[in-house]
């Protein structure tokens, strides 16, 4: 689904390709919405609310601690678990589909997490606003794939997306992209490296290992599940 809106101040059209919505919410993440989601928001992000597009501060948000940024979070399950293992970062997850967040919002519930804050758009209005090199990890992780040849703009790996990620990640922070779809990979091989990353790969069978602190998601065991070999990719900002 492509949703083009233009914003009232005059910005751009911003096509976004996917959904916000799914099935119904349960009264319980309904709540999890209405009570949690305004205290966990980074600051004003999107065109609506913050015309002027005035940049964040993550030195502000997070005490000073360096930022991570998840882009397309799904269900949570990661964020959760990095933000845990990694309390002295500040974690700011993106995700647009609605149903996701509210199930990221029951998780934070019960994991004691004050490190840990939400966009519940599209990563590129967050882009916007957040510094130039402020960004020391991000992680792409089961991005949708887009699978037929005419939607491969659509992916995240194209330069719509890629040249605004490269601005805000400082100068040696890390990129993470898992994908189970061999198709994105070669993309992913193409283009990140054109936007000022390199690919860290030690040998030929280096994206077939998890990272040390991997957690593997509920999109990672459907992929597992169907037979799908998932791939693991680190590139690192110039």
């Amino acid at each position: 689904m492509s949703n083009d809106t233009q914003h009232p101040t005059g910005a751009p059209w911003r096509n976004f390709y996917g959904r916000f919505k799914g099935k119904g919410l349960r009264p319980s993440q309904k709540a999890y919405l209405d009570e949690d989601l305004a205290a966990l928001s980074p600051g004003p992000v999107t065109w609506e609310d913050n015309p002027e597009r005035t940049p964040l501060d993550p030195a502000a948000l997070f005490g000073g601690k360096p930022l991570w940024l998840e882009i397309g979070f799904g269900g949570g399950e990661h964020l959760v678990h990095m933000a845990g293992l990694n309390r002295d970062v500040g974690m700011i997850g993106c995700e647009p589909y609605i149903n996701g967040v509210a199930m990221l919002l029951g998780k934070l519930r019960d994991a004691d997490l004050g490190n840990v804050r939400l966009h519940p758009g599209d990563a590129r209005d967050l882009f916007d606003v957040l510094p130039e090199a402020s960004v020391a990890r991000a992680f792409l992780l089961y991005p949708d794939p887009w699978p037929k040849k005419r939607h491969h703009r659509r992916r995240f790996v194209t330069p719509e997306h890629l040249e605004p990620l490269a601005r805000v990640m400082q100068p040696g922070a890390i990129l993470r992209v898992a994908t189970d779809i061999p198709d994105y990979v070669r993309q992913t091989l193409e283009q990140v490296p054109r936007h000022g990353f390199r690919w860290t790969a030690e040998g030929p069978e280096d994206w077939r290992q998890p990272w040390s602190d991997w957690t593997s998601t509920r999109y990672e065991q459907k992929a597992l599940r169907e037979g799908r070999t998932p791939h693991y990719l680190t590139f690192v900002r110039g």
